[in-house]
């Protein structure tokens, strides 16, 4: 299977889809401005008296590829530590699907990006609340307009 049908079966059937309700931590990248966004949402558990990631998700706006390197991601870092996860680029984080066109690198980027802020960034949700969606992020600023249908 080439690179283009293994990002195309990842698009088809994105794993890990979604928010996560009690999610541990919670990153965000891209800008609405330019159109390219990504949340992932982290839950930890202990494995071996470490902590490990347990299962991520994700939400994208933002082109197809995007969708892909995150599905694939979100498998990728289960069962690694934070300093794991943290240590894979976005080249990593893209490699089960093979290489990436040029003007496709940036949706590894903001895989890696939406993983490190999760990880470093910003504070987990209060226990029992969620973390807006992403789409609550785009309609805050006032630049995007989402009809759900």
């Amino acid at each position: 299977m080439n690179s283009q049908d293994k990002i195309d079966e990842a698009i088809r059937n994105p794993k890990n889809l979604g928010e996560m309700s009690g999610a541990d931590a919670v990153g965000t990248a891209g800008s609405s401005d330019c159109g390219d966004m990504l949340r992932m949402w982290i839950k930890f558990s202990d494995e071996g008296g470490k902590r490990v990631i347990d299962k991520a998700t994700f939400q994208s706006f933002g082109c197809q590829t995007a969708i892909a390197v995150a599905s694939m991601a979100t498998e990728l870092i289960k069962g690694k530590t934070p300093q794991e996860a943290l240590s894979l680029s976005g080249e990593a984080l893209s490699e089960p699907l093979g290489p990436l066109p040029p003007i496709k690198i940036h949706c590894a980027q903001l895989v890696e990006g939406a993983l490190k802020n999760a990880l470093t960034g910003e504070a987990a949700p209060s226990p029992g609340a969620s973390a807006p969606m992403l789409a609550d992020s785009l309609q805050a600023k006032g630049t995007v307009k989402i009809n759900f249908r």
